[in-house]
């Protein structure tokens, strides 16, 4: 079953409107001009990381996929705009046939990236390139950004599971994006149901604050829960008394009590006396769960505390701290022609300041030291040196507008963890830093 058969707005029958206007006047004017099918090179790129941050985490690449496949100008999209004027008829006449028939590589969702690397490449006439940017960019930005953070904290967690519980502090739609671009990053599981429908994560959830306090006594709301979902639910034991909780829990569900969740106050002092309380009462393999506002260092910070599970919400779905990878979509390169012969010409940008770009179609691989941890992104126009053939990054995507590379969400999540192991040590510091490793152009 689609998840537009059941009325929820996880997917759209369109994907054409998710763009910016300019991006059709300019494709009116260069159809006017006769320069629309001109062979092109687009490619996506940072040229920094955020602030602190040593590498990147591409992620939204099985979302940029789909939609570029629903990126359709069916009928109502057409009369929407023809009736706002936005582009002439001949345009709209053009636009009701598009269907991306060009080739897109990029680096594999669940890789790393740093500044410069060409995250993505798409091939094909202007016209047909050109529509794609901000569709591609709202993605990538977005879901990378999350997967960044995520990865983030799924290091200094280490071997401890991390829920993602963000739905509720972003937009409905982001909140599924989110989700999937933490389970990139190492999330275990999520509260987000959409999510879990649209993407097959996989999901968790008990009880609030609310469902303690419908009741006349603590010791109701708990025996209520484990009479409905059995004595292996997670209790919430901080709406009142946290000692007097954690007793109460334990008399309710018995010592197979499977885990009580800490929401507030000093959770590294709480976490060490309901471990202590919880081994003398007999509920040794009772779990605890912290949440409460979380990011890396928050998580960093317990590393030493008898904490077995983690629930993220408000940190993870805003980047901790950096909502956007500032990734572009930039022309390198394009024909002098329409002629699908004519060869490709680089062109770049030239500015004074920090905005300039570096034309051509290029290539990337990583370089790695004898002990196989990677040293050195190499970027580059022209031949691929030897050295480097069986280390390049960039798979193909999309082939003649048909996608290729389509791939479980696991495969994803498992390279991305492979990606990071692969990285200098000191990759995961929470320290501020530049990027891990250096990014040389040849």
């Amino acid at each position: 079953m689609n998840t537009a058969d059941l009325g929820l707005p996880v997917d759209v029958p369109s994907t054409a409107l998710f763009t910016d206007q300019y991006e059709l006047t300019m494709l009116q004017a260069a159809l006017k001009a006769g320069t629309s099918e001109r062979r092109s090179v687009f490619e996506v790129f940072t040229r920094r990381l955020p602030e602190g941050r040593r590498y990147g985490v591409v992620a939204g690449t099985g979302r940029v996929l789909d939609a570029v496949e629903n990126f359709r100008f069916d009928a109502d999209v057409i009369n929407f705009l023809r009736e706002r004027g936005i582009v002439d008829e001949p345009t709209l006449q053009w636009l009701s046939s598009y269907r991306f028939g060009g080739d897109i590589w990029g680096y594999p969702e669940g890789e790393v990236y740093f500044p410069g690397s060409p995250v993505l490449r798409v091939e094909g006439s202007f016209a047909e390139c050109v529509l794609l940017e901000t569709v591609i960019l709202s993605i990538l930005n977005h879901d990378s950004a999350i997967a960044a953070a995520a990865s983030r904290m799924s290091s200094a967690a280490g071997e401890r599971p991390l829920i993602e519980m963000g739905a509720r502090r972003t937009h409905e739609l982001a909140a599924v994006a989110a989700s999937r671009a933490a389970y990139v990053g190492g999330f275990a599981t999520t509260s987000d149901l959409a999510a879990g429908f649209r993407y097959d994560i996989p999901t968790v959830g008990t009880s609030a604050h609310a469902f303690t306090l419908l009741h006349d006594n603590e010791r109701d709301a708990f025996q209520a829960q484990v009479d409905s979902l059995g004595p292996g639910t997670t209790l919430l034991v901080d709406t009142y008394d946290v000692t007097e909780a954690v007793r109460t829990a334990v008399e309710v569900a018995g010592p197979e009590l499977g885990a009580v969740r800490i929401d507030s106050g000093d959770l590294l002092l709480v976490a060490h006396r309901v471990r202590k309380e919880l081994d003398e009462l007999g509920a040794t393999k009772t779990k605890i769960v912290v949440t409460s506002d979380l990011d890396e260092y928050a998580i960093a910070s317990l590393a030493a505390a008898p904490v077995d599970a983690y629930g993220v919400g408000t940190q993870l779905v805003t980047g901790s701290g950096h909502p956007t990878c500032s990734m572009v979509y930039k022309l390198v390169a394009r024909a002098h022609s329409a002629d699908p012969k004519a060869p490709l010409e680089p062109v770049a940008k030239k500015s004074l300041g920090a905005k300039s770009s570096l034309g051509g179609r290029k290539w990337a691989a990583r370089r790695t030291d004898e002990h196989g941890v990677a040293e050195a992104e190499v970027v580059g126009t022209g031949p691929v040196p030897t050295a480097l053939a069986d280390r390049q990054l960039l798979v193909q995507l999309v082939k003649g507008g048909e996608v290729v590379a389509r791939e479980p969400l696991d495969t994803v999540r498992d390279r991305h963890a492979a990606a990071r192991a692969g990285l200098p040590l000191s990759a995961t510091q929470l320290s501020r830093g530049e990027a891990v490793i250096p990014t040389e152009y040849i």
